[in-house]
């Protein structure tokens, strides 16, 4: 049988399903051995502090933002960064994963800079002979609309839960849910410069906010639970979801919110990591009376026998 020499591939290369994870590895082995510590509760942060001064590091693959509030040492920084990788410094943060920041003494405005129009979805809508329950023949342009509501979400919650029901029609859409997602996108027009505010001036507390809507799904009859979590006055995390499992009565329905808003909240435990201290212990909101009787005395609970 015929030898001929082989070579052995020591780095990864693009387009392979191991490489963002080898450049992960890279990056994390770099930033760790300039002192950085990297975040348990989020493993794209890390926290490097010297002195009194902490900088910060956020990583979206090849998107990297750096922080603090000592320029010499984030300068000295961007120098290590340039010396090992092949580097573009875009100045201040303006632009960061389609969302756009605005700073001013004051606060920081975040806005998603995601431009929607209403034009390449108007054919569906022309017919006169169209009834509401006509299901679409070309699918495709409906399924990308809400995918792009989708990541409006980030930082428009009070389109949330509007989204949340589109999304259940991506199979099978008819024509009046493409009119549901272009009143969406009217909407969105019409209030432009909406923007999420995180004010300079904040006092150390978290205060949580949720709710359910029990039954709410005229098809599958489950519930929807949401809940919006502040620092200070700034709204930093919010959530409308489906649940999964179908509750007989809503008292437990409300406690299995309280639970699922508890979770996010041990989540936001990288407050500890960048340096701030958060007053203790964190007020959650809820109108259930009975969800909060059963939090505060842990005894076993029949579950209400309530129908609807």
């Amino acid at each position: 049988m015929e030898t001929r020499p082989a070579c052995r591939l020591l780095k990864s290369l693009y387009g392979l399903k191991q490489t963002p994870r080898q450049w992960n590895a890279k990056l994390s082995e770099a930033l760790l051995r300039f002192g950085f510590m990297q975040s348990q509760h989020d493993h794209s942060l890390f926290i490097k502090e010297s002195g009194e001064h902490i900088i910060i590091f956020l990583v979206y693959v090849v998107d990297m933002l750096i922080t603090g509030p000592n320029l010499t040492l984030i300068a000295e920084m961007k120098t290590k960064l340039q010396l090992t990788f092949k580097k573009k410094d875009l100045g201040d943060l303006k632009y960061f994963l389609g969302i756009e920041f605005a700073r001013s003494q004051r606060a920081t405005p975040i806005e998603a800079n995601i431009k929607l129009t209403t034009k390449e979805y108007d054919e569906h809508t022309s017919s006169s002979n169209a009834t509401d329950n006509e299901v679409l023949i070309n699918i495709s342009q409906y399924q990308r609309l809400p995918g792009k509501q989708l990541y409006l979400t980030i930082t428009r919650p009070d389109i949330t839960y509007s989204i949340h029901t589109l999304s259940m029609f991506m199979q099978k859409p008819k024509r009046l849910h493409l009119e549901a997602t272009q009143r969406v996108v009217r909407y969105v027009k019409n209030q432009p410069g909406q923007a999420i505010l995180l004010s300079s001036k904040q006092r150390n507390t978290i205060t949580a906010y949720c709710n359910v809507d029990w039954a709410t799904c005229p098809i599958t009859r489950k519930l929807v639970t949401s809940f919006f979590i502040k620092y200070g006055d700034s709204l930093i995390s919010w959530k409308s979801k489906k649940q999964s499992t179908i509750f007989r009565g809503s008292a437990k329905s409300e406690y299995r919110s309280i639970a699922s808003t508890i979770a996010e909240l041990m989540i936001l435990g990288l407050f500890k990591d960048i340096g701030i201290e958060v007053g203790l212990p964190i007020n959650i909101y809820t109108d259930s009376k009975a969800a909060i009787q059963i939090a505060a005395n842990l005894v076993f609970h029949n579950e209400p026998n309530t129908l609807k």
